[in-house]
């Protein structure tokens, strides 16, 4: 089994353009691919998942450990010929989460995609730089994205070269490759009807060593190998309703997927276009966009009142806490009722919160009882108001990066909602906690 990753110099280097090529490239080429991201990210996967046509799943060892994460790239990649990971933001960049540790942890050579839009010989000192700066990192090749002339590309291939960096390929600057982008990163791959996959991967083939990476992937070695300490231990019989359509699709699907190794059969429904809930015994609602669809949310009445008369257990993340609550200003400032089964308002600030929090559970929840700790991360552009209620708070939140709390969701009832996204691969303890409340007649 061949393995790559795909990395970048910096943010906005292409890596989504570039992986899709590859992956796009190699399903014609009647090879069977599995995909990967690295980090937290949603949307990204979404667009590796359409290019490769197979699942996309976060390769992610802070909100899973190590050896959980090298459980799901071994599980979900076996009988693939090869497999292919994007990276985030840089090569070094994120702590121990960074893209070059997942290399190291899974064993496998780096591609560099370096933006040459604004450079010439320096695109080879970038990734000179790259090479020395860790030598434990396989920097197997680099390819150049957004250049200009033949010339460009030529003085930068030759200058790899001379360092003996192997070039492999360049696309050239083409807004009908670039993937537009949104606040909280790219459009959504649902929305975006003008990315083409079959014309991006005719120009990868055309203008990249796709012989050449698939070298570099099947010289990957063995992969080291992983713990079965990660069963679980029960077996529930649950029935788990997801909010799934245009404004809700942030999700880990290896997240869903352990629900589903526990025994739940998951099923989708449409906030947007359903008429009511379906029957289960509880639901999810993830994140995604609210704000962009909020009129579309706030006029389908029959639905937003099925949500107020539901008893069932209700988790929400994000934009699902935005859609439980009274209303949505959205990003023109207008306002939109929503469920108001959450007595807050939700407003877009324009200002971005990311990165990776710790909770400490305030009160028992739906997947950790008082006092106990979950991983999570957030990324939104909104706020809450009032973003603190003492009765019904749900955590502590603590920055990884900078170690600064707040406090933030609501847990009452039979509902947990805040903007912490958790992932429940290799987390089982909140997952059986979850399936529990599911199971029992407490509520």
């Amino acid at each position: 089994m061949g393995r790559l990753i795909i990395s970048g110099a910096s943010s906005r280097s292409g890596k989504t353009t570039i992986t899709c090529g590859l992956l796009a490239s190699l399903r014609h080429r009647g090879l069977k691919v599995s995909a990967y991201k690295t980090g937290p990210d949603y949307i990204d996967t979404e667009y590796l998942r359409m290019a490769g046509k197979c699942q996309a799943y976060n390769l992610d060892t802070w909100l899973m450990s190590e050896e959980a994460t090298l459980k799901l790239f071994t599980e979900t990649s076996r009988g693939k010929d090869t497999t292919i990971i994007e990276g985030a933001m840089g090569l070094y960049d994120g702590g121990i989460n960074s893209t070059a540790s997942i290399a190291r942890l899974v064993g496998a050579p780096v591609v560099l995609v370096v933006n040459a839009g604004s450079m010439g010989e320096s695109a080879a000192a970038v990734a000179l730089g790259f090479r020395e700066y860790c030598r434990d990192i396989n920097i197997a090749g680099v390819i150049l994205n957004f250049t200009g002339s033949e010339y460009h590309v030529k003085i930068i291939a030759e200058a790899l070269e001379d360092k003996g960096i192997k070039f492999l390929g360049a696309l050239r600057r083409d807004d009908g490759l670039k993937i537009p982008e949104r606040h909280l990163g790219l459009l959504q791959a649902g929305e975006n009807r003008s990315f083409d996959v079959e014309r991006l991967a005719a120009k990868f083939e055309e203008c990249i060593n796709v012989e050449e990476l698939l070298r570099i992937s099947g010289a990957s070695g063995e992969l080291r190998p992983c713990s079965d300490d990660l069963l679980l231990s029960r077996k529930y019989n649950a029935r788990v309703a997801v909010a799934r359509d245009e404004a809700f699709t942030f999700y880990y699907p290896e997240s869903l997927d352990t629900l589903r190794l526990m025994g739940a059969e998951v099923e989708y429904f449409s906030p947007l276009n359903d008429a009511s809930l379906p029957q289960a015994d509880g639901y999810i609602f993830g994140g995604g966009y609210p704000e962009v669809f909020a009129s579309e949310l706030a006029g389908n009445a029959t639905m937003l009142q099925s949500v107020r008369a539901c008893t069932r257990p209700i988790l929400a993340e994000c934009g699902g806490m935005m859609y439980l609550c009274r209303g949505i200003e959205d990003v023109h400032g207008n306002a939109h009722n929503m469920a108001g089964v959450l007595p807050f308002r939700s407003f877009m600030t324009g200002r971005a919160v990311m990165g990776y929090m710790t909770g400490r559970a305030l009160r028992d929840n739906l997947i950790c009882r008082k006092g106990e700790t979950v991983r999570g991360h957030e990324f939104h552009y909104s706020r809450v108001e009032p973003e603190y209620l003492e009765d019904t708070c749900a955590f502590e939140l603590t920055r990884r990066n900078t170690g600064a709390s707040h406090y933030g969701g609501y847990a009452g009832g039979n509902i947990l909602a805040s903007y912490l996204h958790v992932n429940f691969w290799g987390n089982t303890e909140i997952a059986e906690n979850f399936m529990n409340i599911l199971t029992s007649s407490r509520l």
